[in-house]
């Protein structure tokens, strides 16, 4: 009967799916929860690997969207790189994130796998080069026992280099590359970061390939921008690109899903993973992230809504404000325009000045108890805002859009000179508008933002009803601004593993 260890060692090399399962703990102190996406993505990178190894041409590249938190990170940047060596010990690697960080801390996992002892228990002629051993770059090397009695012959293999978005690369080349998640979140609200990372993804990373014709070029991210890498790549329509797609949920996603027979493995209730992404779970997800954020890292579809972002017909109106007993927090916030040309206040489209007064409440709903709006020239709207200030209290937080540039900087510290006594707060906020006004809109989707009745309700729900394709915006604006302050801390933080 052969060994049990030489029976393991067949089994994983037989199989990458295999490998991860028994090597899991190694990597992880938590339990393994299988899905059927672990599997599909195992045999897929298996099969590209296997065709480099034989030096056959390339198919194609691979872009691989999923939702975070699904072990794609594990799967593909940690116990890929090292199921190869298994095989074929000569392979190289580069591998990028949009940190160095996290690039590194991805080599770190496959080192400490390399050496830990349940790998050396089935691979122990396979090790880490003593004077090459950093998670930056690390090299691999082979030791075979030709004779009995001598020493092991040592084979130098191949090397992981690891490193961020623009990052060195000269002098590194691979048989592959491997790029998980080059940009975040943050970044994608960015135009210059996105046109940044594209741009090198696209001409410095293509020249880092030890043979072009064979060496492929994996992809794995949340979808975060319409022009983000997967965005830019698919975009150009090239015939040797495969795409994998797994939205969290094809009840309102189905379209996205490539290649379409993998709709049949999503459960009957439309989700990809009930373990990690239960409706519980995505629920919670989506007033986190908010509808274009959601639509994006679950669903895999980053399309800016074209209207209709606000179900206007879902904001409660209420005749009395709630005991004061139930607030959490008050807040002011404008969002200011304000030149003499703007204030003539003869059928301008010009934009308005907006102070928007929101509070939120001990059960986690939320009241936007006043708006003041008006075309003032700066000086009147700056007395404008210092006399309800004052109306307000000292209680009631001032926040207020700083616009960019020396002049946005130059008009936030005149307001704050303006507001001396209160707590007043200068906001240079991030994205565009519609990004701003996501998670805002998906607490008044599900009736959880009130109004207190008032001569302003009427315009403030009908620019909510067309917005984003409202004439003006500066209501939503504020109103948007006033809720993330109300919510700053419990914004969702998604690690991309």
């Amino acid at each position: 009967m052969e060994h049990p260890l030489l029976l393991v060692r067949e089994l994983t090399n037989r199989s990458f799916y295999e490998f991860f399962k028994f090597f899991w703990p190694e990597y992880s102190s938590e339990k393994l929860e299988l899905n059927w996406h672990i599997e599909v993505l195992c045999d897929e990178l298996q099969e590209l690997a296997e065709r480099v190894a034989q030096s056959k041409i390339k198919e194609h590249d691979l872009i691989i969207n999923i939702p975070p938190g699904m072990t794609k990170t594990a799967i593909c940047s940690i116990m890929f790189p090292v199921w190869c060596w298994t095989r074929w010990y000569w392979m190289k690697f580069i591998t990028i994130s949009y940190s160095a960080s996290l690039s590194l801390e991805s080599a770190e996992y496959s080192r400490d796998l390399i050496q830990s002892d349940r790998f050396s228990s089935i691979y122990p002629e396979l090790g880490i080069k003593d004077d090459k051993n950093t998670k930056t770059n690390f090299r691999v090397v082979k030791k075979i026992q030709e004779y009995p009695g001598r020493a092991a012959r040592v084979f130098y293999g191949g090397n992981r280099y690891s490193t961020s978005v623009e990052g060195t690369l000269t002098g590194f080349h691979a048989h592959i590359l491997i790029v998980d998640d080059p940009i975040n979140p943050q970044q994608a609200v960015s135009k210059v970061e996105l046109e940044k990372t594209n741009r090198w993804l696209s001409q410095t990373l293509p020249t880092r390939k030890v043979n072009k014709a064979v060496s492929p070029m994996v992809l794995i991210m949340q979808r975060l921008h319409q022009n983000d890498p997967s965005g830019y790549l698919l975009e150009k329509k090239k015939t040797n690109l495969k795409h994998i797609c797994l939205p969290g949920e094809i009840r309102n996603y189905k379209k996205q899903v490539k290649p379409v027979d993998l709709l049949l493995k999503y459960d009957a209730s439309g989700l990809l993973d009930p373990k990690r992404l239960s409706d519980a779970v995505l629920t919670d997800l989506e007033a986190d992230l908010g509808q274009y954020s959601y639509a994006g890292q679950i669903g895999q579809s980053p399309t800016p809504p074209a209207g209709g972002m606000f179900k206007a017909d879902r904001f409660p109106i209420v005749e009395t404000l709630p005991i004061s007993v139930n607030f959490m927090a008050v807040v002011r916030y404008w969002d200011k325009a304000g030149t003499k040309e703007q204030a003539d206040g003869k059928g301008s489209k010009a934009a308005w000045t907006v102070g928007t007064k929101m509070i939120r409440l001990t059960n986690g709903k939320f009241i936007i108890v006043d708006v003041k709006r008006g075309r003032w020239a700066a000086e009147e709207r700056e007395a404008i805002i210092r006399s309800i200030a004052e109306a307000d209290g000292k209680s009631v937080k001032v926040y207020f859009e700083q616009e960019p540039g020396s002049g946005g900087k130059e008009s936030a510290e005149a307001t704050i000179k303006n507001l001396a006594g209160f707590a007043a707060y200068a906001d240079l906020p991030k994205g565009d508008k519609i990004y701003r006004a996501d998670p805002y809109s998906v607490q008044v989707n599900n009736g959880n933002v009130l109004l207190l009745k008032g001569d302003w309700n009427t315009e403030f729900i009908d620019e909510h009803r067309h917005f984003p394709n409202s004439t003006y915006k500066d209501q939503v604006d504020s109103a948007g601004g006033a809720f993330s302050k109300l919510t700053a801390k419990r914004r969702a933080k998604i690690r991309n593993r």
